[in-house]
């Protein structure tokens, strides 16, 4: 495993791998650990060598128009695309940071591509046999990962949006599930809806909510 504490090119990770044969480079990354409704939702994408989409990074360094340019850029030059979806009630068995890897790992299995080398933002590997490398802040240095990113938060955000006209008192199409302000009063007034993470505090009223 290596940990990234070195700036480097953007695609530096996918144009200088130090292993004979590993040509198909998997960037993975999840969006939604920390919400108090709603899925974590990971992506894997893989590209074919020396495709580089110019604009592509961490989706929160992004607005919601340009992820929304991004979006299918991504899907159209990626070779392989996959997701990954744990759901509140699983989040609160297993615990967010255990689901969010969880996420990731079903994201690679979906691939319809085995890649020779995974890129995880974060650092700690997935249980998986392909040979990886884990960069701290990876939708930052890397190119994949960073599609990942904005794969992840588009297909997330689309999903809440949509829970929104079954449970519109939280206004899920405005907050994604974060706990804003008019969210925690919503809380407080009707109680969690099947979407919230009971684990979570905020979840429940007068608790100070969880960010992370």
């Amino acid at each position: 495993m290596v940990v990234a504490t070195v700036k480097k090119p953007f695609d530096f990770y996918e144009c200088n791998i130090d292993r004979p044969g590993a040509v198909l480079v998997a960037g993975v990354d999840e969006v939604g650990r920390g919400p108090l409704a709603g899925p974590v939702l990971a992506a894997a994408v893989i590209f074919p060598p020396g495709v580089f989409i110019p604009g592509v990074t961490d989706s929160k360094q992004l607005t919601s128009k340009q992820r929304d340019f991004l979006f299918p850029l991504i899907k159209e030059k990626s070779i392989a695309l996959g997701l990954g979806l744990i759901g509140p009630r699983e989040i609160d068995r297993l615990n967010i940071l255990q689901a969010s890897l969880s996420a990731m790992e079903k994201a690679v299995f979906h691939l319809n591509l085995m890649p020779d080398l995974i890129l995880v933002d974060g650092n700690r590997p997935l249980n998986h046999p392909v040979v990886q490398e884990c960069l701290i802040r990876g939708d930052r240095l890397s190119h994949s990962i960073g599609a990942a990113s904005i794969v992840a938060k588009v297909v997330r955000d689309k999903l809440m949006e949509s829970w929104h006209y079954r449970f519109p008192q939280y206004n899920f199409f405005k907050n994604k599930g974060y706990g804003t302000r008019e969210h925690l009063s919503a809380l407080k007034k009707y109680g969690p809806c099947p979407l919230h993470r009971l684990s979570f505090r905020g979840t429940v009223p007068d608790e100070t909510p969880k960010t992370g």
